[in-house]
């Protein structure tokens, strides 16, 4: 029986309160996590500050060497995890077996994740715009135009509440280790792999062990985080979103409602981009906070929607296992029912017509004993004031919402990633100036296409460090 511990700054702490993870199919216990408390966390913050002194005793040069190190451990070696070792394929199976991810997914956001550590440097380079990184150790140096300047960390440490749904996210802490920040995490509840795994690659390739540690838990615990923590990370609902959204100390990753939008001067060639539309609503089952949920177009709306339901519509779920598995698994009892009936009572009201089910054999909701599915569903709303025009579903759901060119803007509301086609340089400007709009993308680019070379949502180093005046001599005297 495998047995995950707490790891206080590195070292493991075993509890009698254990939590276990199961095969969500077989009902199989694959491994107890030992739980902590908010209490705990709280009292070991006290030592927050060593976790960044260890870090600090490494020049940042020599701490990105150990990230591409780590990134080769995590995609290819068997690690030490908790009670046992663990080969990359197991990883994935485990990860597989207890999320719903079927196995190819987790392999490909595994490489994701090593992809982040073995190009640290390049996007720590991209990140900082350039900025020395010795700047950042120090806290103070010179720029490249000759002008001294001084970073301060606001953090000895980021801590993060991660999630269960999509293992890439996690690429998003990663950069913290060379920046001289160590680590508190709390891992999912189903999945508790790949910050675990982390762990065990970055403390081979050298990184000191108590620069991380790893606090599995209740909801109490998450809470302790983001109270006692001068920088945390926190993933989850529109509602925790708007819980922390006046919290400068905490930096929230929530749905993304993410959207493709047409301009008038290229809805007629919308069949061009049909590919790029199934991409982005379509890759990694939808679960992603940057696959798009709506397509807003001023013209063509019906066309676009049938095209994309008879590409997806048709498409069923396949075994956990199979490499061409494409669809993901909801394994906690009674949402993906919930979503569905959202999606029936939003279909109530008039305006909106599901598209997919004229390309489907059978229901949407498909049930099983231990798990259910949603299969991908296309929606066309006539009027960008519909409840389903911009919703959001942790499956292949998306939208087609007819809206002329000049409202637009004005009623896609938040959007993490926005790719927007058109060769309208008005319309290129409105865009530029959307502040609603966190990731642009003008052109054909699919809204899960991230360049790792810049934010994805939030600067980490902006998060970690701030800029402020600094001076090592009097200024000249002024005649």
């Amino acid at each position: 029986m495998l047995e995950l511990p707490v790891l206080r700054w590195g070292e493991a702490y075993e509890s009698l309160d254990k939590v276990e993870v199961k095969n969500f199919e077989t009902g199989e216990v694959l491994a107890q996590v030992h739980q902590a408390t908010g209490g705990i966390l709280k009292m070991d913050m006290r030592k927050a500050q060593r976790a960044r002194d260890v870090l600090r005793k490494i020049p940042p040069a020599d701490l990105i060497a150990m990230c591409k190190q780590a990134g080769e451990f995590y995609l290819n070696d068997t690690l030490e995890v908790g009670s046992g070792t663990q080969t990359p394929a197991e990883f994935c199976q485990l990860q597989s077996a207890s999320t719903g991810l079927p196995v190819n997914m987790c392999k490909a956001n595994m490489a994701k994740c090593a992809y982040v550590l073995k190009h640290m440097d390049e996007i720590l380079d991209a990140l900082t715009r350039g900025l020395p990184l010795e700047i950042l150790a120090r806290g103070y140096g010179e720029e490249s135009r000759g002008v001294t300047v001084s970073y301060q960390a606001t953090t000895p440490i980021l801590g993060c509440v991660l999630p269960s749904n999509s293992p890439g996210v996690h690429t998003l802490w990663l950069p913290a280790i060379p920046m001289q920040i160590g680590l508190v995490l709390k891992p999912g509840s189903t999945e508790p792999w790949t910050p675990y795994r982390m762990a065990a690659a970055f403390t081979k390739a050298g990184v000191p062990k108590e620069a991380i540690a790893l606090y599995p838990g209740p909801h109490e615990v998450g809470g302790a985080i983001t109270e006692v923590c001068r920088r945390s990370m926190i993933f989850g609902s529109e509602k925790t979103v708007q819980q922390y959204s006046n919290n400068p100390k905490v930096q929230v990753h929530g749905p993304g409602f993410s959207k493709i939008i047409f301009g008038e001067d290229a809805a007629d060639r919308w069949e061009d981009y049909l590919d790029l539309m199934a991409a982005s609503v379509f890759a990694n089952s939808g679960r992603s906070c940057i696959n798009a949920s709506s397509i807003f177009t001023p013209k063509h709306g019906a066309e676009i929607a049938d095209a994309l339901a008879q590409r997806l519509g048709p498409i069923t779920p396949k075994a956990m296992d199979d490499p061409d598995a494409d669809l993901s698994a909801f394994t906690t009892e009674g949402v993906a029912a919930a979503f569905n009936g959202m999606i029936e009572d939003g279909l109530k009201t008039s305006g909106a017509t599901e598209v997919t089910a004229k390309y489907r054999d059978g229901d949407r909701l498909v049930e099983k004993d231990t798990h259910d599915f949603l299969r991908p569903t296309i929606v066309h709303c006539t009027s960008p004031e519909h409840p389903l025009a911009k919703a959001e579903y942790m499956f292949p759901f998306a939208s087609v919402v007819d809206c002329p060119q000049k409202d637009i803007l004005k009623k896609i509301g938040p959007t993490l990633v926005g790719t927007a086609i058109t060769d309208d340089e008005a319309f290129k400007a409105d865009l530029l100036d959307a502040l609603h709009i966190d990731r642009l993308n003008i052109g054909p680019v699919p809204t899960v296409a991230l360049h790792w070379m810049q934010p994805h949502e939030g600067n980490i180093v902006e998060f970690l460090y701030r800029n402020r005046a600094f001076q090592t001599q009097p200024p000249p005297k002024v005649a």
